[in-house]
């Protein structure tokens, strides 16, 4: 299947996300405003503009997106000032969804962008949301999810940052419905005097449910790394399962991570573990590989992708995983830096 590519008059002719697949659809979100909205299945998918900025994603009962949704947001010298704007996401019962967003700038200016997004899952309703980070030195961007949980729904966040001046995540999950389960899963690659700031507050509400959180980030030169999770298992949550780590690779001694994983339980029939590590790279297995012909260079950078597969690999997309994939051993490679000048980081 051809990719259904469309892109607006207002986008520059140079820019291309290499991101899409076969069958991929796509809207693009400038400067916070929706260029055009979707209708799918007579209306039971829609893709519509907010009053000011952002857009409502409204998937409704049992409707299952026959392909992945796409929502290209760019930045350009149009809008340089500071904007906020939030997204809704609705998914209805029983619906099956899948969506891909991705973050850009097209230009050099100092961008302030501040973001919400909405997700609402009705009973039984499954979403798979890859969230794909990729914006200049200059820009500033905070993304607040609000994540509200019924019965029976399931959720899996993917979020990979590639690039960014300062990146905040602020994620916030209200599992309201018993025996729905959520997943959060993140990587970022941080380096320069990059700062990424992940927190997490995952709220178990009722019996039965089931969370399970990985982070996993690579830092090199003055790069910064913070990370905050909180679970929090209401008492009469009995029954549930949380899990989360956070991991670090640390390439510069002058590089930092700050982790503060956090458990707050007040039921009594749970399983629950976090944890949080900080290291360099692997000397012996480095020497390992140097002994059967592999360059110092080369087997470094197969140990960073390695360290961050865990995260890539829980991508239920084949072909996404695999142009992810690719991005990051550019990321890794330094390829992103011979562009210093450029603001779209090979996107």
């Amino acid at each position: 299947m051809t990719p259904q590519y469309k892109y607006t008059p207002e986008i520059p002719e140079p820019f291309r996300c290499r991101v899409p697949l076969p069958g991929t659809l796509q809207a693009f979100l400038m400067n916070g405003v929706l260029r055009e909205g979707l209708s799918i299945l007579d209306g039971r998918i829609s893709l519509s503009a907010n009053a000011d900025r952002g857009f409502v994603l409204n998937v409704k009962t049992g409707a299952t997106m026959p392909e992945t949704l796409q929502v290209i947001s760019i930045r350009d010298s149009e809008g340089n000032g500071p904007i906020s704007y939030s997204n809704t996401f609705q998914f209805g019962e029983n619906s099956l969804s899948s969506m891909l967003l991705c973050a850009h700038t097209l230009t050099m200016e100092e961008f302030r962008t501040e973001s919400e997004l909405v997700i609402k899952l009705d009973q039984g309703a499954t979403a798979s949301i890859v969230l794909m980070q990729n914006e200049h030195n200059l820009s500033s961007h905070t993304v607040n999810f609000k994540i509200r949980q019924s019965a029976g729904s399931s959720l899996k966040l993917n979020i990979i940052s590639l690039h960014g001046g300062l990146l905040e995540n602020i994620i916030d999950v209200r599992m309201e419905g018993s025996n729905a389960s959520c997943e959060l899963n993140g990587a970022y690659l941080v380096d320069g005097k990059q700062v990424i700031n992940t927190m997490v507050n995952m709220h178990h509400l009722v019996p039965g449910c089931i969370s399970r959180q990985l982070f996993k980030g690579i830092l090199d030169n003055e790069s910064k790394a913070l990370f905050s999770g909180k679970i929090n298992v209401a008492k009469d949550a009995q029954k549930t399962e949380a899990y989360q780590a956070n991991h670090n690779l640390l390439l510069s001694r002058s590089a930092k991570v700050y982790a503060q994983p956090h458990l707050e339980i007040y039921a009594d029939d749970v399983k629950c573990s976090h944890g949080a590590t900080s290291g360099r790279l692997d000397e012996m297995a480095l020497f390992y590989m140097r002994s059967r012909g592999i360059c110092a260079a080369e087997a470094k950078l197969l140990q960073q992708v390695a360290f961050v597969y865990d995260v890539l690999e829980k991508i239920d997309n084949v072909h996404l995983r695999d142009r992810l994939l690719e991005l990051v051993e550019s990321r890794l490679r330094g390829e992103f830096a011979h562009c210093a000048n450029c603001s779209m980081n090979c996107c």
